[in-house]
């Protein structure tokens, strides 16, 4: 294989991918940058993404470049905005509507009145500050030396009048420490100017006020080289909090780039990462690689990555295959789409390393049908790779031929088994088979196949390019670098979040999530979708790996994570995902087929008022039944959400049981409404919406409910403005 000249035929891509970049001033115009996703585009970004458009060319300014990307993961905020204007702090807006666009546009981008400081995202801004110095380390050993500098810092500013002109905020540990050999903390990441200062002492700090703060004037000394593949993220939009407690990885280039655009991807290292590869590797040090840096599958088996890959290189065969698996099938994950949607061309880099390490000639992307933006992306993405020569014949001139194929799944949770989602592929029912032989031995149509996840490919240019060392600095022990999840629930900010593994659940939900809504009380968290389970408060300072989690009775799955608050009912929590994997069975194996179904029978009683005390034991029981015969990780895993529910919330099992009663007044079948003589004042506003008639009473009168007529419903309770109807 002749592999001389690949990197720089890659720099020469790059250059001209660099120029047509300055043709379109894409570094030296204001830009205006308009989140483009499936969730954005469902709340209004096309219609702002027009106005913008619009306004434009009324306006007939031509330094103006209006730039899409894919969602930045802040799904609470969203649609979100970014006005980036050269050498000024990047303001980022949220809930952009329309109208608010055209606000934006007339008093910030034009000039004329500066930021609409009331739309700032992170809502605790009330100006545009000079500068801003986010200092390194949550999650770090070296967190509190930098909180100590900051607070000085501040006092310091205030001392001297600038206060309210400099932001002092804190964000995520960057792994400056690891980048560099030696500690540089305390350090911080300045805005505007986007660079690091490091080894900061308090004796520095007038200097860094009276040249950077006053004079404009960098304080070179302290100034700190580091140009990890994330930093780019971190250049937009560290200076708002929900991002800069994050550390970003495999959402790196999401709400950065447009996901169209194969130049951008290359103007952030895209594709750099698999042209080292080809002109210094071989599949023994690429292997070796991905061994040290300590990558596990993040679809939610976490088996180790470079274990899979060994095996599969090693296996016998003329055709080898490799298989992205984009089948996200958890309710309220979209970690997968998220990043098809705002950064393919990663995945397309993940499989074409990966492919190259195997031999592999063809390469699957399984992705279900009911993600039209995100296979759109990839169509493109994959149809401007050939023609730049990223894929297709003799890529880069390395004698390394390789393509990719989607392949369009119809939705089937099943099919996120590995095997299952072969027979898909080869066109057979999604059905899961034993194993082994693993799909690393026999895998598509009987050959050796390596299968990975989204999230999983996306971590390895990363590693490549920044080093395995690098990214096995990041994490715990036994969980090497970032895990992305999606945070849903009953929680103030809902989306997507990537933290360093180690991370605790106590920080994902009340820093990174803001807390719960409506200062209601926080009950649980379930982890690993349908397959894992609900974690009470005494587990919220669990740190996240994967070892952790499923001592604590839950486990890491690929990223799902909702919040439950005190309004919620553990048994309704554990009938809804039980329910869920029961209809998605494939049916091949008795005890996932029949076992769901007599658990979930058992789950309906309970909340009818109809169970028995028994009804616990035989849960039980059927559960781990159940998870030890099943054929696949499906049934295998079904069971979680009811037994960690049973061994945490055993107290609500009880009472629904006994005292046919549900506490959270969520199981309908148990409800009971009463009108409170005290309160009713007789205005027949529940008599007139009652749908059954069972509410009866003379005007000015206390009315009365007929228990044995009321079907639940709750349309008296909604109605009464004088509170007179209790829900018990």
């Amino acid at each position: 294989m002749n592999t001389k000249g690949i990197l720089q035929r890659y720099f020469e891509f790059k250059e001209q991918s660099l120029s047509r970049l300055r043709q379109q001033g894409y570094f030296d115009r204001c830009k205006i940058q308009v989140g483009s996703a499936t969730c954005e585009n469902a709340s209004g970004a096309e219609a702002v993404y027009r106005e913008f458009d619009k306004m434009i060319k009324a306006s007939g300014r031509t330094d103006i470049l209006l730039h899409k990307t894919g969602c930045t993961g802040h799904c609470s905020s969203e649609p979100i905005v970014g006005v980036f204007k050269p050498g000024e702090i990047p303001v980022k807006y949220g809930e952009v509507t329309a109208q608010k666009a055209f606000e934006i546009f007339t008093s910030h981008v034009q000039g004329h009145s500066g930021p609409v400081v009331d739309m700032i995202l992170d809502k605790k801004t009330d100006r545009l500050y000079r500068n801003e110095f986010i200092f390194c380390g949550r999650g770090s050993q070296c967190e509190g030396a930098n909180d100590k500098l900051a607070a000085v810092f501040q006092e310091k500013l205030n001392q001297r009048g600038l206060g309210d002109q400099v932001k002092i905020g804190s964000g995520v540990c960057l792994g400056l420490c690891a980048e560099q050999g030696t500690p540089v903390s305390p350090a911080c990441f300045v805005f505007p100017e986007r660079i690091f200062y490091g080894n900061i002492q308090e004796s520095d700090l007038d200097e860094i006020i009276d040249s950077h703060i006053e004079k404009r004037q960098l304080v070179s000394r302290l100034e700190v080289s580091f140009d990890k593949i994330h930093n780019h993220f971190f250049d937009h939009y560290g200076d708002v909090e929900y991002f800069n407690h994050q550390l970003r990885l495999t959402l790196k280039n999401c709400g950065v780039i447009d996901p169209e655009s194969i130049d951008e991807y290359i103007y952030y290292r895209g594709f750099e990462a698999a042209a080292k590869v080809f002109e210094n590797d071989t599949a023994e040090t690429i292997i070796d690689k991905i061994l040290k840096s300590g990558l596990r599958g993040r679809g939610g088996g976490g088996y180790p990555t470079g274990f899979k890959w060994r095996n599969t290189y090693l296996a016998k065969g003329d055709e080898k295959f490799i298989v992205c698996n984009a089948d996200e099938g958890d309710p309220g994950a979209f970690m997968d789409r998220s990043m098809l949607e705002g950064d393919p061309f990663s995945i397309i880099e993940g499989m074409l390393i990966g492919g190259f390490t195997i031999n592999a000639k063809k390469g699957y992307i399984y992705i279900r049908a009911e993600y039209p933006l995100a296979i759109k992306r990839l169509e493109n993405a994959i149809t401007l790779a050939r023609e730049f020569g990223f894929l297709g014949d003799n890529i880069l001139g390395s004698g390394y031929s390789f393509d990719i194929e989607l392949r369009l799944g119809a939705g089937a949770f099943v099919c996120g088994e590995e095997t299952a989602l072969i027979h898909s592929i080869e066109g057979l029912r999604g059905m899961p088979r034993p194993r082994p032989p693993y799909p690393s031995v026999s895998g598509l149509w009987g050959c050796p196949t390596m299968i990975n996840n989204v999230e999983t490919l996306a971590n390895v240019p990363v590693i490549m390019l920044d080093g395995p060392q690098w990214f096995a600095s990041i994490g715990t022990q036994n969980s090497k670098g970032t895990k992305v999840f999606a945070l849903a629930g009953k929680i103030n900010q809902t989306g997507l979040v990537e933290v360093p593994m180690g991370t605790t659940l106590r920080d994902i939900i009340f820093k990174n999530g803001g807390g719960i809504k409506n200062n209601k009380k926080f009950k649980a968290v379930q982890t690993g979708g349908p397959s894992g389970g609900c974690l009470p408060e005494q587990f919220l300072d669990t740190i996240v790996d994967y070892d952790s989690l499923t001592q604590a009775g839950s486990i890491m799955g690929s990223g799902g994570m909702i919040v439950l608050d005190e309004d919620d009912c553990m048994v309704d929590i554990a009938k809804f995902f039980l329910d869920f994997t029961q209809n998605e069975s494939c049916g091949k194996c008795t005890p996932c087929r029949e076992g769901t179904m007599r658990m979930l029978e058992i789950l309906q009683r309970i909340t009818e008022g109809k169970g028995t005390m028994d009804d616990l034991t035989k849960l039980e029981r059927l559960g781990n039944l159940i998870k030890r015969a099943s054929l696949c990780g499906l049934g295998q895993t079904a069971p979680n959400p009811v037994l960690s529910t049973l061994r945490h919330f055993r107290d609500e099992y009880v009472e629904h049981i006994t005292n046919k009663r549900c506490p959270a007044h969520r199981c309908q079948n148990l409800l009971r409404y009463n009108i409170n003589p005290d309160k009713c004042v007789g205005c027949t506003a529940c008599a007139r919406v009652c749908p059954v008639r069972c509410i009866s009473g003379s005007p000015k009168k206390v009315h009365e409910i007929d228990q044995q007529k009321c079907i639940k419903c709750g349309m008296c309770y909604e109605t009464c403005k004088f509170d007179a109807i209790d829900k018990l």
